[in-house]
């Protein structure tokens, strides 16, 4: 570790801050990017792509069935519906949250701070919930000492050290392991520029689209004479409610504009780009967000747009959680027959004949049951003899055989002794 390195880590902890959080940047180093604008979680918000693509991943993944599956001795697995932690993950993390609200704060935490963080509720060594953690609260260190890691939260009832088996610890895109990176804080140029666009697009539409100008007088004005003009004409004549309205200029004052419009400064193609440079940073395709302007190149059908968004966009954040839960929730001796896995077949689902190609192939080719296919379309199981019999279609009959059952259309020289 760098002289500077140790100098602001000492600072941080002398001053319970975090030098992980951007705005100790901004203090430091005075704006944070290149437009001059405040880039924050919560000011990137307000952006409509940046708060469209972190709502599409935070909720579609949110939204998945994530189980707990039991591998029994014969290596088949089945969904493990007793064990304490399917309803941790799948049902209730804790007694304020349901499933959907839990990992959907996790993710939105991942998406703009890079890592997501719970404390592990614990009673007489059984885990018996998850608390989601406000993560620009959560400092990640190593103990100089023992070089274990540490997680130090500061809230204002104070700091709180927690180990690494006291925290459920959902990591982004990372660099050293330890801690993911914002999105936020690494996008923040782009997310300023677009910022300061909205502003301009937004400061054009107040001033009723007129662009600015000056007002040209032939002799130096007064004190009161500048507040006059101000008032009666400035005044008057500024803002959207004022559009339209003619100006007297007198005493031969005269108007000159000085301003570019929207159109010659482009403004409505950069507000475009804009769209498409902030969904770059989350990897999520524009038209899943609501940009049609260009068509998409991930197919056609919606099973390719959605095998596209499942493979690029919401794996990585599948997996992390996965693993995350077996190296953390799951104990050591357990996690030989204990795994969490994503339910992706919603995401998968074709449209209905797409479905019904799927499940013909399926019973014909001996690889699925009815009943298994009527599970899959959640419709109850049939009580026919060979609803749970795998079958496949014979073809290439002579066609005397034609009619006749299976054991009568076998050739006596295919039967064996």
């Amino acid at each position: 570790m760098s002289i500077l390195q140790s100098a602001f880590s000492w600072l941080g902890d002398k001053l319970n801050i975090s030098t992980r959080d951007e705005s100790f940047w901004r203090w430091y180093g005075g704006s944070d990017n290149w437009s001059g604008k405040s880039v924050t979680q919560q000011s990137a918000l307000q952006l409509s792509a940046v708060w469209a693509c972190v709502r599409l991943l935070a909720e579609t993944i949110a939204t998945l069935p994530l189980n707990l599956y039991a591998i029994d001795r014969n290596g088949k697995s089945s969904v493990a519906y007793a064990d304490a932690l399917y309803r941790i993950l799948h049902d209730v993390p804790n007694g304020e949250m349901t499933a959907v609200d839990f990992w959907e704060s996790i993710l939105a935490a991942i998406l703009l701070w890079g890592n997501g963080y719970a404390r592990k509720d614990i009673v007489g060594g059984v885990l018996i919930g998850l608390t989601p953690l406000r993560p620009e609260l959560m400092a990640v260190v190593r103990d100089q000492v023992t070089g274990a890691i540490l997680y130090r939260y500061s809230d204002p009832r104070g700091r709180v050290d927690y180990t690494e088996d006291q925290i459920f610890h959902v990591k982004g895109f990372s660099l050293d392991g330890l801690v993911g990176l914002s999105p936020i804080a690494f996008g923040r140029n782009s997310m300023g520029a677009a910022m300061a666009i909205e502003e301009a697009a937004a400061g054009t539409f107040s001033r009723g689209m007129r662009p600015g100008g000056v007002l040209q007088m032939e002799q130096v004005l007064k004190p009161d004479q500048r507040k006059q003009v101000e008032d009666n004409l400035i005044g008057k004549f500024s803002g959207a409610v004022n559009s339209g309205k003619v100006m007297l200029l007198e005493a031969g004052m005269k108007y000159q504009q000085v301003t570019m419009n929207p159109e010659d400064a482009q403004m409505l193609q950069s507000r475009a780009f804009s769209v498409e440079e902030l969904c770059r940073w989350y990897r999520v395709p524009p038209f899943m967000i609501g940009y049609t302007e260009k068509t998409t190149s991930w197919g056609t059908g919606l099973e390719q747009q959605n095998i596209g968004f499942l493979t690029y966009s919401l794996r990585p954040y599948l997996k992390r959680i996965e693993q995350q839960i077996s190296r953390s929730l799951i104990a050591p001796k357990m996690r030989a027959t204990r795994f969490a896995e994503y339910n992706l077949e919603g995401l998968l689902r074709a449209d209905s004949a797409g479905r019904a190609a799927l499940y013909a192939s399926a019973a014909q080719n001996g690889w699925m049951t009815r009943n298994e296919i009527r599970a899959k379309e959640n419709q109850p199981a049939s009580d026919e003899a060979n609803a749970d019999a795998l079958t496949v279609q014979s073809n290439l009959l002579p066609l005397d055989k034609l009619g006749l059952s299976a054991a009568a259309a076998t050739p006596p020289e295919a039967v064996k002794p």
